[in-house]
């Protein structure tokens, strides 16, 4: 089966990259290579290292990517191991890094795979199918605080509470064992208010799992600080993200890079050692045009940050 997926911000970000064709750029993210063939296609001798911690997305990236395999490389990892990576390949830094934090449109639109609250599957949500730690796991056998605490601090649910203690009492007779059970028994947990609102009312939830399943926030944590020490000076990083969790947390790493000096303001001159390491490219994050959102909804929540490194 073959699955179309639309590269979100692609113009803005092959923009955004400078481009140098000798250079040395990595799609930490590589999915469906939908960003990585633009880049690809303006390298004349230079380098494109493509990662992924699924493998099937590593697959269909190799097909596409064909024509400039020459000068690229593809890795099937996690992007939190960055650094050791580029020790592994010699690359002591790249021109440009990419990341597009989304899950990408084949993981939603494969049932199997248990990300879409749409579709029946497995309570699954791995990114990387050889780890162990799934959807069902946390699930059906985790506390109900500890269920609460995920879904209240990586979905900002509301109603995390009422969820958990739902999802306590179902597992209880019996496993939760699909997606659409799940979204369901969600669902029954939610006040009529809440079930009025525009987005489906697991999306949150769902968005937690996923994030739980998978080690995300402690991903982009490690994968913020290597980038920006394993960038050329002048080299850009972006990052695109697709919820307040993670562009808070972008955004906050960036903050730390760039006006991390803790002295007075009253003092003439830096005594604290602070040395500024990057810089916003744009004050506020890019986001989708209309036109690009009325042809790939998916692209409504995103939001690309472009820092520099100084």
């Amino acid at each position: 089966m073959s699955f179309e997926h639309v590269p979100v911000l692609l113009d803005a970000c092959i923009a955004a990259l400078n481009i140098r064709p000798e250079g040395t750029y990595v799609d930490g993210t590589l999915g469906n290579a939908g960003h990585s063939v633009e880049i690809a296609k303006r390298l004349r001798g230079g380098r494109l290292i493509g990662i992924d911690r699924d493998a099937r997305a590593i697959e269909r990236a190799r097909e596409r990517l064909l024509p400039f395999k020459a000068g690229v490389t593809l890795v099937h990892a996690n992007f939190q191991d960055l650094g050791t990576i580029l020790d592994r390949l010699g690359v002591p830094a790249a021109d440009g890094m990419l990341f597009d934090l989304g899950a990408s449109s084949p993981q939603l639109d494969e049932c199997a795979r248990g990300f879409s609250y749409r579709r029946e599957a497995p309570l699954d949500m791995r990114m990387d199918e050889s780890q162990a730690l799934t959807a069902y796991e946390i699930v059906n056998t985790w506390p109900r605080e500890q269920l609460r605490k995920i879904l209240w601090e990586f979905g900002e649910e509301r109603y995390s509470g009422p969820i958990a203690a739902a999802i306590e009492r179902r597992r209880a007779e019996r496993p939760i064992e699909t997606t659409t059970e799940l979204a369901e028994l969600i669902r029954s947990a939610m006040p009529a208010k809440a079930l009025r609102e525009k987005q489906h009312p697991a999306k949150r939830s769902f968005q937690a799992l996923r994030i739980a399943v998978n080690g995300e926030l402690d991903a982009i944590s490690a994968m913020l600080n290597t980038a920006a020490d394993r960038l050329v000076t002048g080299g850009r990083l972006l990052v695109i993200s697709f919820h307040s969790l993670e562009d808070r947390l972008v955004k906050n790493a960036v903050a730390g890079r760039e006006n991390g000096c803790t002295c007075s303001r009253e003092f003439p001159v830096c005594v604290c050692g602070f040395k500024q390491t990057l810089k916003s490219v744009t004050k506020k994050p890019i986001t989708a045009t209309e036109e690009e959102i009325n042809a790939n909804p998916r692209a409504r929540s995103a939001k690309l940050r472009v820092v520099e490194r100084v």
